[in-house]
């Protein structure tokens, strides 16, 4: 998570309607990617039934998105395993198949040929649709000695400059200039720096490891975002002949190499998913067992749950979470760069809040603009104000279903936690932020025990 200014804001890709009635509606599976500006895919929740079973987690969005432009740095063909089925894959699959490389994606392992590689300029319209394509920044670089990469987008969630990866570029010896809404950078002989980042930002650490794993010499990066997707791409990079130490502290050291190999390699379970389960489990009074987790990863909200009476265990790569007696404690909560508590889980964690037994404060730290899905939650009758970056909440016996709307990634992932504990029936449009991040929610959902469904209206 990398704080900067420039961005695309989701909305404007996009047309929304929330009132009008569909003009036709049908139960569907969830597609691949859908940017028809007539069609939009709305989730029906049936709220109050409590989750029961075994669920297990996907592959790691944060991880998947750094990883896979990482592959182009190889001279040989990657595989990559446990990949996420979500539109940011699927965007980034499009994007190196436009760059030259060829790419095959089945069943969550994607076949990277980064050989035939020919071309430094990432399309405009497909690196406008998520955060991450700013990684091809430091990748294509290493390939061409140049690259003309487009802003990112990705979800409008405030401020998101990327003061950080410029500062640890030019460190580097790399020329950069933007103009226009393009990043141009060159540079042909790069060299190791010492590199003190002002804040931990992921994106910054990503994309400087990204660019100095080629570079002569070494590199040391001074208050590194400890970040387990961080961990994941160094151990990526270091399986194809990288020198990467100290990844997962605040000082990571880089010693440049000549050339990269194809490898063979396992990303890590997603953090926030695994998150988003537990605290769909409790909202719901649930009892639930999740698979394929990192228990470390989640002690923040572990800890935090914990707090609120919520039973979690864990025990290797299972969590299991109970809440079947009474409402939950209110709590305070604030979020912070790794190990704190994530910012990711923020949303999510704020709507089980808006159920809790008392008051609850929770501060956002890293993005103003977190709090833009606290008006649904106002919709569904949660008691929730918003003074800056921070939320005051009084908790409530239940909220109640109606049609609400998901203005980011993990705001939705926040009102689907919501809907699955409510009174009634709730309708969350703008599902394609969702589709972004969570492999199969509605599917997971339903083997839980949910009442979900996916329908596709004609908003045209």
């Amino acid at each position: 998570m990398e704080s900067g200014r420039f961005f695309f804001s989701c909305g404007l890709l996009y047309k929304t309607q929330l009132i009008a009635p569909p003009r036709a509606v049908q139960e569907v599976s969830r597609p691949r990617p859908d940017y028809d500006m007539a069609i939009e895919d709305v989730l029906k929740i049936w709220g109050g039934i409590p989750l029961k079973g075994s669920v297990t987690v996907s592959g790691g969005k944060n991880a998947a998105v750094a990883i896979i432009p990482a592959a182009l740095l190889a001279d040989d063909v990657s595989y990559i395993e446990n990949l996420p089925e979500i539109d940011d894959v699927y965007v980034l699959e499009e994007m190196l198949i436009e760059l030259g490389a060829q790419v095959e994606f089945k069943n969550g392992v994607m076949r990277i040929d980064a050989r035939t590689l020919s071309s430094y300029r990432p399309p405009l319209e497909l690196a406008c649709r998520m955060r991450a394509s700013y990684y091809l920044l430091g990748v294509l670089l290493g390939r061409f000695g140049k690259a003309e990469v487009p802003m990112p987008g990705g979800c409008d969630i405030g401020a998101r400059p990327i003061d950080q990866t410029v500062k640890g570029l030019t460190m580097l010896g790399v020329n950069y200039e933007s103009r226009a809404g393009v990043m141009y950078v060159s540079g042909q002989e790069l060299h190791g720096a010492d590199i003190y980042l002002d804040m931990p930002s992921v994106g910054a650490t990503m994309n400087t490891i990204l660019t100095a794993v080629l570079a002569q010499g070494v590199t040391q990066i001074h208050n590194a975002a400890r970040e387990p997707h961080v961990v994941d791409l160094a151990n990526f990079l270091n399986s194809m002949g990288a020198s990467i130490k100290g990844a997962g502290t605040d000082t990571i050291r880089i010693r440049g190499v000549r050339s990269l190999h194809g490898t063979h390699y396992t990303i890590i379970p997603d953090q926030i998913e695994t998150g988003t389960l537990m605290l769909a489990a409790a909202v719901t009074h649930g009892d639930v067992e999740i698979h394929g987790v990192i228990p470390t990863h989640m002690e923040a909200l572990t800890a935090k749950m914990l707090e609120m009476g919520i039973y979690v265990h864990s025990q290797e790569d299972v969590i299991h979470v109970r809440a079947t007696a009474g409402r939950p404690r209110g709590l305070t909560i604030k979020t912070q760069y790794y190990p704190g508590f994530p910012t990711d889980l923020q949303q999510p964690m704020t709507a089980l809040l808006c159920t809790s037994g008392g008051s609850s404060v929770v501060s956002e730290t890293i993005y103003e603009s977190r709090f833009k899905y606290a008006e649904e939650l106002l919709r569904m009758g949660a008691n929730i104000r918003v003074m800056d970056r921070i939320a005051i909440i009084e908790g409530v016996d239940r909220l109640t279903g109606c049609r609400v709307h998901a203005p980011d990634l993990r705001a939705g992932a926040a009102l689907v936690v919501a809907a699955l504990g409510c009174e009634g029936v709730a309708e969350i449009s703008g599902v394609r932020f969702i589709d972004r991040g969570y492999d199969r929610m509605e599917e997971k959902l339903r083997s839980l025990g949910a009442h979900i469904e996916r329908v596709r209206m004609d908003v045209g």
